[in-house]
């Protein structure tokens, strides 16, 4: 499939960018620039594995000693010693050479500047992007693995919900499904209980207003979570027309859908291809819409 990928922000967001590539399961770089910002974004059978920016603010001596793996001292003579080299040595390369972090730290705080990096990006709404295919302008020793879908609702979480909202699902009166997965790709999506709670509510019969006044959450908070999982690439719009409502069953029916979802996920578990940690849980968003 060729993918030729380029264009203005402001025609095709970058939630859309990234779902193009990843569902193309294509290796590349993404170079997005707005003013004299330039990020690349590295793809590899569509998973994010590096992204780094000339001008970001995410430096890796910073991050290190914000989460206590260095000190003011330590970080201050790797810089020296970078700068007597002209730059040319990588800092995390010197700090694990002088014995300041080991490559566990070093790989650790690489992926939380890439993911930082990446989350800062979807608040962009002009600019441009070109994808280049099969190349690399750097060949990085230390990459990481990230899910275009976790990368979107993360960072999605942090710019302003109610803009997002407005511009994700301007109709409140259009029914939802569970998008099916392009390409046989797994999408191996982590999310919090929240999401689970109201994704079990989309299940192509209810309109948004329905999920609404079925969500155990406020309404605000449905339509946030509604507007992660449309961006995000798991849920998508029909052109069914919603059911009528039956208010006394909406708390079956939604025990039910989790019940759904969850055997899914223990059926993945038992074929060793879901982990559980930290309170979350990562499964596969499986093909069929129920």
């Amino acid at each position: 499939m060729d993918l030729d990928l380029q264009g203005k922000i402001e025609n095709l967001t970058l939630p859309e960018i990234l779902q193009l590539i990843a569902a193309s399961r294509k290796s590349g770089t993404l170079g997005i620039q707005r003013d004299e910002s330039i990020i690349m974004i590295y793809f590899d059978a569509g998973e994010i594995t590096y992204g780094y920016g000339p001008r970001q603010t995410f430096h890796i001596g910073q991050l290190l000693k914000d989460r206590g793996k260095i000190t003011s001292k330590q970080l201050d003579e790797a810089v020296k010693v970078q700068a007597a080299t002209e730059n040319t040595r990588r800092l995390g390369e010197i700090l694990v050479n002088r014995g300041f972090i080991d490559r566990a730290d070093l790989q650790e705080v690489v992926r939380k500047q890439v993911e930082e990096l990446l989350y800062s990006l979807l608040s962009w709404q002009t600019g441009s992007f070109k994808f280049y295919e099969n190349q690399f302008p750097t060949d990085e020793e230390i990459t990481v693995s990230l899910s275009v879908e976790n990368v979107i609702l993360e960072g999605l979480r942090r710019v302003d919900e109610q803009n997002m909202v407005r511009e994700t699902i301007p109709d409140f009166d259009k029914v939802y499904s569970i998008s099916a997965s392009q390409a046989g790709r797994t999408r191996a999506v982590t999310m919090q209980a929240s999401e689970w709670n109201v994704m079990a509510l989309v299940d192509g019969r209810r309109s948004v207003n329905q999920i609404c006044q079925a969500s155990p959450m406020d309404r605000t908070e449905t339509l946030n979570r509604l507007a992660h999982l449309k961006l995000a690439g798991i849920i998508t719009g029909t052109e069914r027309k919603p059911e009528a409502a039956d208010t006394s069953s909406n708390l079956d029916r939604m025990v039910s859908r989790l019940s759904g979802l969850f055997e899914d996920y223990l059926t993945e578990k038992a074929a060793g291809k879901t982990v559980t940690r930290r309170g979350r849980v990562t499964t596969s968003i499986m093909e069929a819409s129920k």
